[in-house]
């Protein structure tokens, strides 16, 4: 278990340019632990203090929130070994959660305590100081990623969504169509039918979660 823990650490932007030494030793911290989630288990809760920074080993997250209406509203899937979930809240020092994050499938996740992160704590240590400039680029990424998606957002059509999406991206990543609704903010059912209708008209190719642009000049009109 040891082997895919730091497996999962070294694929994860958090780790990035820290050594297997420092990873095993990180794990070996009193405030890094190893946590099995069963499906449908909830990882934490909308109205938690966001205290922990959660690192994927195995499995699936889901990060969801609910509606006063009590409707489910799915924001975004973790799957990838190494993906981490829980540090914005965890950093901009937020009072609560607003959304909560549940194991859609049997998960293992390596929980970090925030207090991990505090320099004075841990003498300045290497790994911590390398964690904490890997941050600064995970948030500036993550704020330059927030900044896409509204420039999709605010593109008028569903079909204009579709083609910013699409074009800003130097690789289409291969998600769900639930996930991809999410990213663009449209019901599911509705973005089916569109991406059926770009793909009979010859601007693309659906190939299960893969999505191949064809025309890209024409989908450019769309912008």
């Amino acid at each position: 278990m040891q082997a895919e823990v730091l497996q999962a650490l070294a694929a994860s932007p958090l780790t990035t340019g820290i050594s297997r030494k420092e990873l095993a030793g990180l794990f070996a911290s009193s405030q890094v632990q190893l946590r099995s989630y069963a499906r449908g288990e909830l990882i934490f809760h909308a109205g938690d203090v966001p205290e922990r920074l959660y690192v994927l080993v195995r499995g699936v997250v889901h990060i969801l929130q609910d509606t006063l209406s009590g409707r489910q509203i799915f924001i975004t899937e973790i799957a990838a070994a190494g993906d981490m979930f829980g540090e914005v809240y965890l950093f901009m020092g937020a009072a609560e959660y607003d959304m909560y994050a549940q194991a859609a499938a049997a998960a293992q996740v390596l929980v970090l305590e925030g207090s991990l992160f505090s320099l004075a704590e841990n003498g300045a240590g290497a790994a911590v100081a390398a964690m904490q400039r890997n941050l600064l680029r995970i948030f500036a990424g993550k704020a330059y990623f927030l900044n896409r998606r509204v420039r999709v957002l605010a593109s008028g059509s569903l079909r204009g969504r579709i083609a910013r999406w699409l074009l800003q991206l130097p690789t289409v990543p291969e998600l769900g169509r639930e996930s991809l609704a999410a990213e663009l903010a449209v019901a599911r059912p509705s973005l089916s039918r569109e991406l059926s209708a770009m793909q009979a008209e010859g601007l693309l190719q659906l190939d299960g979660r893969r999505i191949v642009v064809l025309e890209r000049k024409k989908l450019e009109m769309y912008l």
